[in-house]
Formats: structure tokens, sequence, C-alpha cells
């Protein structure tokens, strides 16, 4: 058993076995069910965790499966079980240390199911991301150190269908089972880069952002894609549109891209925008399966958005007063901020924006001495060390 934390060309030298076999697991389904789950977490400081959500499937997404390694036992706990009650249970999550990959997520999802916030994480992808591998998804990662080929099918299947097949519990078990080993694996690297207290900083600011939930709804939503562009008719037509989208999105239970895609609402925007007349936009839009069901609710809708003064939208959000653009000192210091970054990342082997993005650069280009509380600790570091900074 103790083979299976060994690095895959390790384990194929020694010639041991590589196999798929998932692991086996318990479903907690059932009012009450939950109490082996909790026994086991009395014992432990430690927990792999992951979750399964229904937001290819369902207007508002929900927490469907969670899974959790806890010592060598995997517990599924079936979310939308009816009479099982999580409070207990995500009461003493939230002082354990938790394994994880791309964190970010799940820490949203279950903010916002129960106001969750966990005490301590190391998230495997951030690992990865920090040791520059060129792909950090979790399947990728199985299948690179233990020879495990995850069925990605689990990726887009619909988990709030019940009963959750076999194939799909294999795969949501196999999502924690390898976490720990991989954590060791990546440890070890981090260690010998001496970058483990770089993801230390990385999982604790993943803890807070996450915390904040997702962000909520505005009145400025159905601003998408190229509708900067739009200036008459066409802005009215796509605030109509977009808005009968979500409409008919919230009545089907789906997912709004499922009822059509925000290209189709451009191009009847944009078709707007050139003149076009109502007849002519209405018979370039296909609605897929659903055409003939909710085509008949979009015709108005049009109708409604080229007769509207665009002028009685609402308004964007006003900018900043305390904004202003870049002086050109400041343009010729983010640029040279930018080119020590991506010096520093090329020696380093990993992603630029790792180290600061685009808006982070800026904020420090119109600022300097603000770059303590703009970047975490490593990032600072590393870009103070740099002639651009030592100069400014």
């Amino acid at each position: 058993m103790i083979s299976r934390f060994l690095p895959l060309p390790v384990r194929r030298l020694l010639g041991v076995k590589v196999t798929n076999r998932p692991p086996a697991y318990q479903l907690l389904d059932q009012p009450g069910a939950l109490a082996p789950l909790l026994a086991a977490l009395d014992r432990v400081d430690e927990v792999s965790l992951d979750t399964e959500a229904d937001n290819m499937y369902h207007y508002k997404t929900r927490v469907c499966l969670m899974q959790f390694l806890v010592g060598r036992e995997v517990f599924l706990v079936d979310v939308l079980a009816p009479g099982l009650k999580l409070e207990p249970l995500l009461t003493q999550l939230a002082t354990k240390h938790l394994l994880m990959h791309g964190s970010d997520f799940d820490l949203r999802l279950l903010h916002d199911l129960c106001g969750f916030r966990p005490k301590s994480i190391f998230d495997t992808m951030l690992a990865a991301q920090l040791l520059g591998r060129e792909r950090i998804g979790l399947a990728s990662l199985l299948e690179h150190h233990f020879g495990v080929a995850v069925d990605k099918s689990g990726q887009k299947a619909n988990w709030s269908a019940r009963p959750i097949t076999p194939k799909l519990l294999n795969y949501a078990a196999l999502d924690v089972w390898h976490l720990p080993a991989l954590r060791d694996i990546l440890t070890r690297e981090l260690t010998k880069r001496d970058r483990l207290g770089w993801l230390d900083q990385q999982c604790r600011a993943q803890i807070a952002s996450g915390s904040t939930g997702f962000a909520p709804a505005t009145e400025n939503d159905w601003r998408i894609g190229r509708s900067e562009r739009l200036r008459g008719p066409g802005l009215s037509v796509l605030h109509a549109v977009w808005h009968w989208r979500e409409e008919q999105a919230r009545r089907l239970d789906t997912p709004p891209f499922k009822v059509c895609g925000a290209s189709l609402l451009l191009q009847i925007a944009e078709a707007a925008e050139a003149g076009d007349s109502e007849a002519s936009i209405l018979t370039r839009i296909h609605l897929g399966r659903r055409h003939d069901r909710i085509f008949p609710s979009l015709v108005p809708v049009v109708r409604a958005g080229l007769a509207r003064d665009p002028k009685t939208l609402p308004r964007r959000p006003g900018r900043d007063p305390n904004h202003v653009s870049l002086t050109q000192s400041e343009v010729e210091l983010q640029d040279r901020i930018k080119a020590d970054r991506d010096r520093i990342a090329q020696r380093l082997g990993m992603e630029p924006t790792l180290i600061a993005n685009r808006a982070q650069l800026a904020q420090i280009a119109r600022d300097p001495r603000q770059l303590d509380q703009i970047l975490l600790a490593w990032q600072a570091g590393l870009l103070r060390a740099e002639p651009a900074l030592q100069s400014a």
C-alpha cells in the first residue's frame, strides 16, 4: 500500500504495477449518516477535501457532493440528501488543516453556503504554479506522478442528478485519494527551491479572497464583451435581450449560456446598432433545440429594445474620483518594473503574473511606497531588489 505514495518513475523502476482502481469509500446520504465521518475527524488534524457542484446544469449553483479523505478513509457526503444536517460537519471541518486542489471555487461555494472559512489550507494547484508546472490540473498531476488516468467526463457531469452513478462516485473518490502523496511531492520540490513560504502566503491570501464569496449581481452585469462599442439602439437591445436570457434561464432552471451564448446577444445588439430592421434582426436568431419554445418571447423584447432610448439605461459606475491616469514618468516606471518582473519570472521558471499582474504593476508605478500593501511579501521582496524600484 505504501507504494502508492512513491513518485511514478520510482514505482516503475521498482516494478510496481500502476493501477487506476478507485479507493473504497463510504457514501453518506441518509439522516444521521455523518456519525462515522465526524468520529474520524476527531482523530485527525488534516483532511483532504473537494466538492462537486451543478453550475453546468442549474441557474443557481449548489454544492452537490463533498469528498473527504480522513486518514485512510474516503467519505462522500451527498449534500443534497434530505434530512442530512451539515452544520456539525462544517463546524468541525473549520478547525482542520485542509488539503485541496484549485480551492478558490470550492471556498467561495462553501462560504456562500454557510459562511465557511477554513483554518488553513495546502492548495496543490497553487503549489504547482509556484513550481512553474505547465500543466497544473489535478488530472495532469495525478497522471504525471502516479500514472492515474482520471476520466475527465466527471468535470462536466450533472452532479445534482440522483442517484449518483458508481462511475461518478469513483471519480469523486479519486479526487481526494492522492492529495496527501501529491502534497508531499510538491512540498519537497518547494522546499528544495526555498518557495514553501511563498505557498503559505498564497494559501492565506486564497482563504481571504474565498471568504468574500462570489461577487453579487449588479445592474451593469449586462454590459458584456464588446458592449463598450455600442452607443445607440444596440445598447438598448443588448440590455433587453440580456435580461430576457436571465429570465429564461431562471424560469428553465438552467445556466444562462444554455439559453444562448453571449456571442449571439452581441450579434443581435450589433445588428441593431448598424440600423437593421426588427425583421432582419429576428431572421438571424436561432436558439437551438429550445428555439420554437422560447423564440416567441424574444420577439417583443427585441422590439422594446429598439424602441428604448439608450439614455434611460442604468448608467455605468462613475470613475473613482481619486483615480487619475498614469503620468508619462509613471508609465515608464511601470514598463521598467514589468521588465524586471518578466526577467525574474523567466529565471524562476514561473508565470510572470504570479509575481504581479497588470493592475498591480500600475498601482506600484503610481506609488512605489505601497509595494507591501499591493503584493504579498514574497512578491514584493523579489521586485524590491530589482533596478526599477531601487531607483524609484
